[in-house]
């Protein structure tokens, strides 16, 4: 659920519990999403907050307004999501990795001497996989 201690504010962790409603397919396009309120009571939380995770949603065009009856899932919500996902994920991977490459004193083409042989052993050469 959501990570009321955490450093992450929790409208952020209400717009990516949503996302991840979205991306698993359990809001579906066009589906209503949960109102503000729904939101505040589920996570015991002040509506005010579960409106600025929904604004998020709006601004980044995730989902969409219909006026009178709340918010709706777009139709393209889930596969923009799953590409912002992938490459925000991939890329603070990557930063991991080379921060602790650096450490270790790994170079460049060693790390990815290492890179490929993973790559090798699971048989996705060069498949975008």
């Amino acid at each position: 659920m959501l990570n009321m201690d955490g450093s992450k504010p929790i409208y952020v962790q209400i717009a990516e519990w949503i996302e991840t409603e979205i991306i698993d397919g359990t809001l579906s396009p066009d589906e209503k999403v949960y109102s503000q309120y729904q939101l505040a009571e589920i996570f015991t939380i002040n509506p005010a907050t579960a409106g600025k995770g929904l604004t998020l949603l709006l601004e980044a065009e995730v989902v969409y307004k219909r006026r009178g009856l709340g918010m709706f899932v777009e139709p393209d919500a889930r596969d923009k999501l799953l590409s912002k996902r992938k490459e925000d994920t991939l890329r603070r991977l990557i930063r991991e990795l080379l921060n602790e490459a650096t450490l270790l004193g790994v170079d460049d083409s060693h790390l990815l001497s290492m890179i490929e042989a993973e790559r090798g052993k699971r048989g996705n050469k060069h498949d975008g996989n």
